[in-house]
């Protein structure tokens, strides 16, 4: 009978060294050289330079809703690790300013890449978890400026089968 209440207390370390495993980002701390940072995470899905070192980018999209930035310094030393898909890096898009490869370098690889016949150039799609799943659309026109971003609820299809 007691073990119920000695389960809770068994099972949290259990499930913190899971969290680690799933998101090993968090093992990532500055100072750490890039050969550390590879060997924990894994090839990035792209290498960007930077004006002070390069940015090691480590995107789950389209699938996953995170995107890591691991900066390293010209010493190819980490200056900062962060998430970016969220609110509040999205809201650093300077409309008219930013091109597309500004998006790429601070957000990663899109989930998709779209094109609507209400807009005469592409729409590059991130997929988030804001207060629920989200859409990040950002309106890249033919001269690879951006023009538009918004976000929009991630509509999932219904589970429930359909009668005939």
């Amino acid at each position: 009978m007691r073990l119920y209440k000695l389960l809770p207390i068994l099972l949290a370390p259990l499930l913190w060294l899971s969290g680690c495993a799933l998101f090993p980002i968090n093992s990532i701390s500055p100072g750490m050289s890039r050969e550390e940072v590879v060997s924990r995470m894994g090839t990035p899905t792209a290498v960007v330079p930077l004006s002070q070192g390069s940015r090691l980018q480590y995107s789950g999209q389209p699938g996953g809703q995170y995107a890591f930035m691991v900066d390293l310094d010209a010493a190819g030393r980490v200056v900062s690790v962060r998430q970016v898909l969220d609110e509040a890096d999205f809201q650093r898009i300077e409309l008219g300013k930013w091109t597309r490869a500004d998006v790429l370098r601070e957000f990663g690889r899109p989930a998709f890449v779209e094109r609507v016949a209400s807009w005469p150039g592409e729409v590059l799609t991130y997929r988030w978890y804001g207060i629920q799943d989200m859409f990040y659309w950002v309106y890249v026109d033919g001269n690879q400026v951006v023009q538009k971003a918004h976000p929009g609820v991630e509509e999932r299809p219904s589970m429930v089968p359909v009668m005939p």
